[in-house]
């Protein structure tokens, strides 16, 4: 199942993470902007929405928001440096800084 296409990541900058929330269930990325970067922390989607393509579409965001910002990114997460590892044509759009 995929997730529709009317469906978009916001940044809930308050609480410092992305979100996508499908069917009810959330599924976010959580980060810190510090020093021109922004560290990618955690993401975390919930098993009901899992397998959906999500946590790329958090990853994604991250990647969007660096290029706009013109922001370094961190990636400490595990999830999201093998999502840009495995997208290079995205992970090459900003620098990272691998950990």
């Amino acid at each position: 199942m995929s997730v529709p296409e009317q469906l978009h990541v916001t940044d809930n900058a308050e609480q410092s993470r992305f979100e996508l929330t499908v069917d009810g269930r959330r599924g976010e990325l959580l980060y810190q902007r510090q020093d021109g970067q922004i560290v990618l922390l955690h993401v975390g989607v919930p098993k009901e929405i899992d397998h959906r393509g999500i946590g790329g579409m958090l990853v994604s965001a991250a990647v969007d928001e660096a290029e706009r910002e013109q922001l370094r990114i961190v990636p400490l997460c595990p999830f999201a440096r093998h999502w840009l590892r495995a997208n290079p044509g995205e992970a090459g759009r900003v620098v990272i800084d691998w950990p």
